[in-house]
């Protein structure tokens, strides 16, 4: 399976000349469903949702998302279809599993919204805007650093909870230079702590997952 960092909080799986896309918000660039014959779609956020990109969409695009999203969407050519915590499904030849109901909280006296996260192929786990622990083991964590709603020392104790193979940061299109400088050092040691290949992938790159 290859994984890219296509921007932000936006990723892309390929398998098997397949492709699923995670989360094609509107701060991840352009091309995002390039060759896509799948969506996930964590939460409604604009920075994981571009409606307006997936209203354009072609009728054969399946998109699986949690009810919000769904609502927000309303009636567009292409397929959703609505999932929830526990849901299995299998969309473009990839298994996925869904993990998760909430959104992390982002500001006191404010209920969360739904966010749903996503364990694909049972490789890769992705939480959306939370901090999950999924309770399986994970090979792949996509892992939030940066947001109004989280934290880097809160990123390392996930880390730490979930203790995944392999882990790389997610949601950091919001940091600077000296912020990703500061993201890389922070991953950096947990790497050498846990004997994980734990770091930052920049936009564009990819990795090959056995």
């Amino acid at each position: 399976m290859k994984l890219t960092k296509l921007g932000h909080a936006c990723w892309r799986l390929e398998k098997d000349g397949s492709t699923v896309v995670i989360d094609p918000g509107s701060f991840s660039g352009e091309g995002l469903l390039d060759g896509a014959d799948a969506v996930l779609i964590t939460h409604e956020h604009f920075d994981h949702v571009d409606e307006k990109l997936l209203k354009g969409a072609p009728a054969g695009l399946e998109i699986w998302t949690c009810q919000a999203v769904a609502d927000q969407l309303g009636d567009i050519p292409a397929k959703v279809q609505v999932v929830r915590n526990t849901d299995a499904f299998s969309t473009a030849g990839f298994d996925v599993k869904v993990i998760g109901e909430w959104h992390a909280v982002n500001l006191p006296g404010v209920d969360p919204i739904q966010n749903v996260g996503f364990l694909v192929d049972e490789e890769v786990f992705y939480p959306g805007d939370a901090l999950t622990v999924p309770g399986v083991d994970v090979p792949t964590l996509l892992v939030p650093t940066t947001g109004p709603w989280v934290k880097l020392a809160e990123t390392v104790q996930y880390l730490r909870d979930v203790r995944p193979g392999r882990a790389y940061s997610t949601h950091d299109g919001l940091a600077n230079d000296i912020g990703l400088m500061l993201i890389d050092n922070f991953l950096g040691m947990e790497a050498d702590s846990q004997k994980a290949d734990i770091r930052r992938i920049p936009v564009g790159e990819s990795v090959e997952l056995s």
